[in-house]
């Protein structure tokens, strides 16, 4: 079987890097279901770095990406998540990016993992899946103020999203038909309300990741809990509500656990494993109403941001094809009808 080639642009940004090591093999561990590339650069002396190729949206917002990073990673030093993030590599102490045309790459240190969660967790492993992500946002709320935001918004990507479904050849594009324009802007105008309502302008922003697949990150097993080790991958990267990660943590306590071929669907945020994980993050870092009230909203933003306006440029064309097919007929449809109030019985 041949081996993918390696654009020449990871070679080229490791020579602007200007590492006197020489990289001996390249090894492509992208995931299936991105567009962006993410190659394994094992260097002469035995070591490895970690090469992600993008091509999509800002340059500008990806580089600006990455200093946060490092900003969040830097502040977390002294806590226990001082060695749970993948490092950004730096050159003369500034984040190191390289852009050719429309092309990007960052480099990140490999980063060491311990075990994985099974593909369907115990219970035990949901409380500790619900204790662990409430410590680490807690510990990332502690040092919010020392990392500063960036210029991206949910409501700039809504309104974003808002804008493009009135064009005709965008519609086109994406398969989207013209009787979709109406019905997706009143979603987006349903977010911007009820998050307007809900407080969102008032609440703490942390660094979050969104995307807590299984495959993202390992753990250390401890008995039946477990607790987290490592993380990598940051394509979902933004300084937004703590809720931005629920969703994700929803999908990974499902009874059915992780699903290879998956669906968006609303259903794991009212399962009773999912009201399990709450009341042990609950435990650790108090909710409030209108927070657990918000996660109506962070689930709709997901779907008109992640699936229907950028979609394209995280999912393979024919995954992406489907969950907008799917977002407009069945999870905006299902999310109408969702009652989201039983989730304040964690309270």
């Amino acid at each position: 079987m041949t081996e993918p080639a390696v654009p020449p642009i990871v070679i080229a940004a490791w020579d602007a890097y200007g590492d006197r090591r020489e990289v001996a093999e390249v090894r492509e561990v992208s995931a299936n279901v991105s567009t962006n590339s993410v190659y394994l650069l094992v260097l002469d002396d035995g070591h490895a770095v970690v090469a992600k190729r993008s091509s999509y949206g800002s340059y500008v917002h990806f580089r600006q990406d990455h200093y946060r990073i490092h900003e969040w990673i830097h502040r977390l030093r002294g806590t226990r998540y001082a060695t749970f993030l993948a490092p950004v590599l730096l050159k003369n102490d500034e984040v190191f990016t390289y852009r050719d045309e429309d092309e990007w790459v960052v480099f990140y240190a490999q980063q060491p993992f311990y075990d994985f969660l099974p593909k369907v967790l115990s219970d035990g492993q949901v409380e500790s899946l619900g204790e662990e992500m409430g410590l680490f946002h807690r510990e990332c709320l502690n040092i919010s103020d020392r990392v500063r935001p960036t210029w991206q918004s949910l409501g700039a990507d809504v309104a974003s999203l808002y804008d493009a479904i009135g064009s005709s050849e965008w519609r086109r594009e994406r398969g989207f038909s013209d009787s979709s324009v109406s019905y997706v802007r009143a979603h987006c105008d349903a977010f911007l309300g009820n998050a307007d309502d809900l407080g969102y302008h008032k609440w703490t922003k942390i660094p979050v990741l969104i995307d807590w697949n299984i495959g993202n990150f390992s753990v250390g097993m401890n008995g039946d809990g477990f607790k987290l080790f490592s993380r990598w991958d940051y394509d979902w990267f933004r300084i937004e509500p703590q809720m931005l990660d629920f969703y994700f943590c929803a999908r990974v306590v499902r009874s059915e656990g992780d699903q290879t071929a998956f669906s968006y669907t609303i259903d794991p945020l009212f399962s009773e494993r999912f009201m399990k994980f709450l009341r042990a993050y609950h435990e650790v870092h108090r909710l409030t109403k209108e927070e657990l009230l918000f996660l109506k909203e962070a689930y709709r933003f997901f779907i008109l941001n992640y699936v229907l306006r950028i979609g394209e440029h995280f999912f393979q064309p024919e995954i992406c094809h489907r969950l907008q097919h799917e977002a407009v007929h069945d999870y905006l449809p299902q999310l109408e009808l969702a009652d989201f109030t039983p989730l304040l019985e964690i309270l």
